[in-house]
């Protein structure tokens, strides 16, 4: 038999209290040391690290010992290279001067419009003109709005320490005044048109339909002679423009003109003077004071000089004659010529101050709207009138020409041209409704003009001098006709806007050298990619993508000023350029004025050998502080697929390469290894630079590295990308 299995429920060793205790003892001991060995590790692992911290720390002491060390000889280089900002200051004064005097010697009989007398006597003279031809009005028009340009660029170029008060308020009421007067000849050239409607009617209708076109006129008028209520639908020949009229008016002795005038002589000029303008006329005034004291001072120094030079000549005369009249011209050069050179170098450094001051300026942001909107106003910081202005009015026709034993007879009313009120403002609004409906308009928007949204239609109110967007219904917009048809309860100037922000913000940069002083601006947003070339004085928009698709431009291949090139591309509806207030409507990614302005500056400095692009850690860092790429690029290298971009952090008085890259998965400050502190960006980039590279940046363009600055400031790219 097999033996007898043991009990499963045989009873267990039983603990003892003392070996309870010891278990608990053995278990606190392992614990303490475990616990010894990880303080022991850790206070060995934060020696490490402090030592490793005390060594960067260390090294980062002695780097910023060498770079305070080195600073004022680093910026005593910056400021001779930044040299360059007053002498084209200098260049563009002398070229307002050349162009005055040319248009002097040249006595082509225009007037030059800066000068009073001349544009009194053209405006007086043109006044008292009459019966000219709407052909004539237009021809001379072309004139006028050069004239017009001529000083809306005055005010722009212009700095404003370099215009008096008096002169801005000289030239915007020229402008004004020029304005009126072509609107009026428009006006009284219009009226001629029409006494001789019925001998211009069209056969098939019987009334009178006339389309005139100019480069900056499209001028339509129809004429009801027949009166006939079932001509209700008004076309011009060959265009989709027309109306639809209601019975009231296709019975009525009316006139409808449209006037599409493409530029815009409706908005005021100057609606406002923004704080940044007050505060800069201090800031001018007090630079001017200085410049003044600066020359005093330099005056009595040299004439303080020459007296002591002449006391010390008629001490040692006998001297001096004995060494002979060609040794006494040698000595007394010097004398003579230094306190002139003081005089240019204090001059010079005063003027690059107040440029320096001018370039902060432009940056400032106001820090609220300029004024209060009222219902239905549109606000012109946000939004901006495109295509020019579509002038419509409903006229009363004037008395006709009638033959008579071969003269023509015409009645001519004193009062002139007359406007046909429509609705009548008697009538009450339940008969307004069904017998004054709204007039229907179909208008063609200007094709040089682009709208990457659907244009939204504003009318002018005299009474309140603005644009409304109310008395407009049933807007309808077919892009690819470019055709904008809406109905308008009382005809007045209407124009069609855009938020102007609609490009704002970007959504990448570069900035590439192409040539000698020659560079390619590349600016993405959400709905255009713009290519602009800039060399010496001048910029060019080279191409535009419009969804990812080319996009032909009449700008395109067209070589201009900075600021013509700007308020060409405005007017073109390809607004890249923030104002004072344009921080209201973007969410920006905003930088201190002074960082960005020496980073502008010094970037433009570097642009003919240094290629600089966007970085995403702009918006990790604060706003004293600018992040973006920079390689060097010379001009005989091949275009490269990926190139090896360094990143920089620069805050306006040091700069340093980050040791970060664009896919680093967080933003640090640390500093690259082996590189250093420097105070600007010109020695940060010499550091890895060729010298072939370094000699190419100091030979640029005064006027080159100008317009740069110039379009780097207008864009602000730092803070709006």
């Amino acid at each position: 038999m097999a033996p007898k299995a043991k009990k499963s429920g045989s009873k267990k060793k039983k603990i003892t209290k003392a070996d309870r205790l010891k278990q608990i003892l053995e278990e606190e001991e392992k614990r303490q040391k475990e616990e010894e060995e990880a303080r022991v590790k850790y206070e060995k692992e934060e020696m490490e690290r402090l030592e490793i911290q005390r060594i960067e720390n260390e090294k980062l002491q002695k780097l910023e010992a060498k770079d305070l060390e080195r600073r004022n000889e680093e910026l005593e280089e910056l400021y001779l290279l930044e040299a360059c900002f007053p002498e084209a200051e200098k260049l563009k004064r002398d070229n307002r001067f050349l162009s005055q005097w040319k248009h002097y010697i040249e006595c082509d009989g225009s007037p030059d419009p800066s000068i009073a007398q001349e544009i009194n006597t053209f405006i007086t003279l043109w006044k008292e003109e009459t019966n000219e031809t709407l052909e004539e009005v237009i021809e001379k028009s072309k004139l006028v709005l050069n004239l017009i340009e001529k000083l809306k660029l005055i005010l722009l170029e212009t700095p404003p320490y370099d215009l008096q008060g008096k002169n801005i308020i000289q030239y915007q009421e020229s402008i004004l005044e020029l304005q009126e007067l072509l609107h009026l000849k428009f006006n009284r050239a219009t009226e001629i048109l029409l006494r001789q409607a019925s001998t211009l009617a069209d056969l098939d209708s019987g009334n009178m339909e006339k389309v005139i076109q100019d480069e900056n006129v499209t001028l339509y008028i129809w004429a009801n002679l027949k009166k006939n209520p079932r001509h209700r639908s008004i076309r011009f020949s060959e265009t989709q423009t027309g109306f639809e009229i209601p019975r009231i008016l296709a019975t009525s002795d009316i006139a409808l003109r449209l006037l599409h005038t493409h530029y815009d002589h409706v908005t005021p000029l100057s609606p406002v003077l923004t704080p940044s303008q007050e505060h800069f006329s201090i800031v001018t005034d007090f630079v001017k004071e200085e410049v003044k004291s600066v020359q005093t001072a330099v005056s009595k120094d040299l004439q303080e000089e020459n007296k002591q030079e002449n006391e010390s000549n008629l001490v040692h005369e006998e001297e001096t004659k004995a060494e002979g009249q060609g040794d006494v011209e040698e000595q007394m050069c010097p004398v003579q010529e230094e306190p002139e050179a003081t005089k240019y170098e204090m001059e010079m450094k005063l003027l690059s101050e107040t440029v320096s001051a001018a370039q902060e300026l432009l940056l400032e942001n106001a820090s609220e709207k300029p004024y209060f909107l009222e219902e239905n106003e549109v606000d012109l910081c946000q939004f901006t009138t495109l295509g020019g202005v579509y002038h419509l009015d409903i006229l009363e026709l004037p008395p006709q020409c009638k033959p008579m034993k071969g003269w023509m007879i015409v009645e001519i009313l004193k009062e002139g041209l007359q406007k046909y009120t429509y609705p009548p403002e008697t009538t009450e609004d339940l008969e307004a409704e069904n017998v004054f409906p709204p007039i229907e308009v179909t208008l063609e928007v200007h094709e040089n003009v682009i709208f990457f949204e659907n244009p939204m239609v504003a009318r002018w109110d005299a009474e309140g001098k603005q644009w409304k967007t109310d008395g407009i219904s049933n807007v309808s917009y077919k892009s690819e006709e470019r055709l904008i048809t809406f109905n308008l309860e009382t005809f007045c100037p209407v124009t069609l806007i855009q938020d102007a922000h609609i490009n704002m913000p970007y959504q990448s940069w570069e900035l590439r050298p192409l040539d000698v002083n020659k560079v390619l601006l590349t600016i993405t947003t959400v709905f255009t990619e713009l290519q602009i070339q800039i060399k010496e004085n001048l910029c060019m928009l080279a191409s535009i993508k419009v969804n990812n698709k080319n996009h032909s431009s009449i700008l395109e291949e067209k070589w201009m000023t900075p600021v013509s090139f700007i308020i060409a591309l405005k007017k073109a509806g390809l607004n890249i350029f923030p104002t004072g207030h344009s921080h209201l409507y973007v969410v920006i990614n905003y930088k201190h004025p002074s960082v960005e302005v020496k980073a502008y500056r010094q970037m433009a400095l570097l642009s003919s050998a240094f290629a600089f692009c966007w970085s995403k850690w702009n918006t990790a860092c604060d706003s004293k502080k600018t992040v973006f790429q920079v390689r060097e690029h010379l001009l005989k290298e091949e275009p490269i697929r990926n190139p090896n971009w360094t990143l920089l952090m620069f805050s306006g008085d040091r700069a340093q390469s980050l040791k970060i890259n664009e896919s680093s998965d967080a933003f640090s400050e640390a500093l690259k290894e082996e590189t250093e502190f420097h105070s600007t960006l010109y020695h940060m980039v010499k550091d890895f630079a060729s010298q072939e590279a370094m000699r190419a940046v100091r030979r640029s363009n005064c006027q080159f590295v100008d317009s740069v600055c110039h379009m780097l400031l207008s864009t602000r790219l730092l803070s709006y990308s």
